[in-house]
């Protein structure tokens, strides 16, 4: 494809006709041409050649010259990208005000529309867009076999100066200048039925999302999309997990003593006496430093 094929192609995804198009082109960068010259240079039949050129001089993409016969020649090409950038978003600020309008009229209804996928790479790479197009504040929480490419994104945008809050399963995986990384200790050495299944939650400035679950650790479900709410639920899921933690670091042989490692006893103990009262908090021997990762008076 040559230049001007691919410049024809290219208006005629603007909105432009085949005709129109090829009149432009082949008028762009030449003195100004009749109808019957233009024809020739462009293979627009004579019979159709004129009505093109009367539309795009009402379109004010090209401009008529006095004389007889009527010369024509177009707009420099910066000023109809900028026409066509300015009538774009008139027409998109519209529409936006009509959709509201629909969207938010008494009684009406609708759908959240989310992306689903079933490959880990998939999940990966949605994941790590995620990181890569935030600005201001990522959190996540991860539990895969590689979590490399994740850790390479949370690297990134730790260097644009994004805050990054990170919970992980066994080893830290990035070294983090702006956020924090939390270990999920409460569950360190203690095996439980799923302990197989993976995980990984990210919400990126509280509007983008993924969230992506593996039972068995190999058969993957997830949602993901620019959703506000979806994102809200998704980071009070992270946030729980990191003041669960920071209380396990704070007080873990009180809570290891109370339910047992891992506070495996307290799901089961919560169901089988819904109404018992909480017993006293209790302090002293059972405090200790906080763990790995916490940094005091960074807010969660």
């Amino acid at each position: 494809m040559t230049s001007q094929q691919g410049a024809v192609q290219r208006l005629i995804e603007l909105g432009f006709s085949q005709y129109e198009a090829q009149a432009y082109v082949g008028l762009l960068g030449r003195e100004p041409l009749t109808g019957y010259a233009l024809s020739n240079v462009t293979g627009i039949p004579q019979p159709k050649v004129y009505e093109t050129l009367r539309r795009l001089t009402v379109r004010g993409v090209v401009a008529a010259m006095e004389g007889e016969p009527a010369r024509f020649v177009a707009v420099p090409a910066e000023q109809l990208l900028a026409d066509l950038e300015g009538s774009f978003r008139a027409r998109l600020a519209g529409a936006q005000r009509e959709l509201a309008d629909v969207t938010q009229a008494p009684g009406a209804s609708g759908y959240r529309v989310l992306r689903a996928f079933t490959s880990w790479e998939a999940i990966e790479e949605c994941t790590v867009g995620v990181i890569d197009g935030s600005s201001r504040h990522v959190y996540v929480s991860v539990n895969c076999p590689d979590p490399q490419g994740i850790a390479a994104a949370l690297g990134r945008a730790d260097g644009r100066g994004v805050v990054c809050d990170v919970l992980h399963f066994g080893e830290p995986i990035v070294e983090l200048h702006h956020g924090r990384t939390v270990g999920h200790d409460s569950t360190r050495g203690v095996v439980y039925r799923r302990h197989q299944a993976r995980h990984v939650a990210v919400v990126g400035d509280s509007a983008d999302v993924v969230w992506a679950v593996a039972e068995d650790g190999a058969d993957w479900q997830s949602v993901a999309g620019h959703d506000q709410l979806l994102a809200a639920l998704a980071k009070g899921y992270i946030r729980h997990d990191f003041y669960v933690q920071q209380i396990w670091n704070e007080f873990h042989d009180v809570l290891a003593e109370r339910w047992g490692p891992g506070m495996q006893q307290l799901v089961g103990e919560l169901s089988a006496h819904p109404a018992r009262p909480a017993r006293p908090a209790r302090t002293g021997s059972g405090r200790r430093t906080a763990a790995r990762g916490r940094q005091r008076g960074h807010p969660a």
